[in-house]
């Protein structure tokens, strides 16, 4: 039997592994390549996404099922973008970073089931409260953006007495053996970012990609420094977890990244690493 959950049954896919939504890096040829594989592919609509950059992205889908990640505040910029992922009518929709849920009774009036990221218990309540169906706990260690609150396993560990709802992992999660941490401690999937950005199906430029899997575990650090430059609007309790003295974003988990791998091979590795992992326990 394969690794499998309940909530990664109820969605229809192999097993519990999903690509973190990255923008800049998890395009469509990277979710169709995640979907493939029996995991769950989404398309990441970063800082500087358009609605046609959304709409050039989900043309490289197959007919798998798929995810779509928003951020928040470009949402509310780029109304239009909103729009399009609606429309595309994905499997799960992820809009995080934000404090107001319309986004939410307009995704259920359209049918889909939707999570966000939380950093807190506290987060993680409020979105319930305001209907949101799946959670994403994502622990300080992750790369990219996010709010470094609490580590991977303690945030997750809080978030699973707290609510009722699926609740998947993200953070520092690169390996089999976190996959299997994180599902032994009762998460419904794993929500894998660094790992993906390496691909080879990602849209990662190849020095980041050579980057990623030559630094070590220790080699990331937090920074607003890119965002103030670019001009993007994030608010300084959200920076991002990058390679240090780079913006390439990568998490703490980056060290168990070292060799080149398509999505297909790290879907199988991941997951049935994992498996055997738990099994011997």
């Amino acid at each position: 039997m394969s690794l499998t959950t309940t909530w990664s049954r109820s969605m229809g896919i192999d097993v519990p592994i999903v690509n973190a939504p990255m923008g800049g890096a998890a395009g469509g040829r990277l979710a169709a390549a995640v979907s493939a594989a029996g995991g769950l592919g989404m398309v990441g609509m970063g800082s500087s996404a358009t609605a046609e950059q959304l709409t050039a992205e989900l043309k490289q889908l197959d007919g798998q099922r798929f995810g779509i990640g928003l951020v928040h505040w470009v949402t509310q910029d780029r109304p239009d973008l909103f729009d399009v992922a609606l429309a595309a009518r994905p499997a799960l929709l992820s809009v995080s970073f934000g404090v107001d849920w319309d986004w939410v009774r307009r995704a259920h009036d359209a049918g889909l089931t939707v999570t966000t990221q939380v950093a807190t218990v506290d987060a993680a309540r409020r979105a319930v409260d305001a209907g949101v169906d799946v959670l994403v706990a994502r622990g300080a260690e992750g790369g990219g953006h996010g709010e470094p609150t609490v580590g991977t396993l303690p945030l997750l560990a809080e978030v699973l007495d707290a609510v009722d709802v699926p609740v998947l992992a993200a953070g520092g999660i690169s390996s089999a053996r976190a996959v299997a941490a994180v599902l032994a401690a009762g998460a419904a999937a794993a929500w894998v970012g660094t790992a993906f950005a390496a691909c080879a199906e990602a849209l990662t430029p190849a020095p980041a990609r050579d980057a990623l899997l030559a630094a070590d575990s220790d080699c990331t650090e937090l920074t607003t420094e890119y965002d103030l430059a670019a001009g993007y609007r994030w608010p300084a309790t959200i920076p991002e977890r990058v390679l240090r003295g780079s913006p390439v974003n990568a998490g703490q988990g980056v060290g168990s990244v070292r060799r080149p791998a398509d999505a297909a091979e790290i879907v199988a590795s991941l997951s049935g690493d994992a498996e055997q992992l738990l099994r011997r326990w």
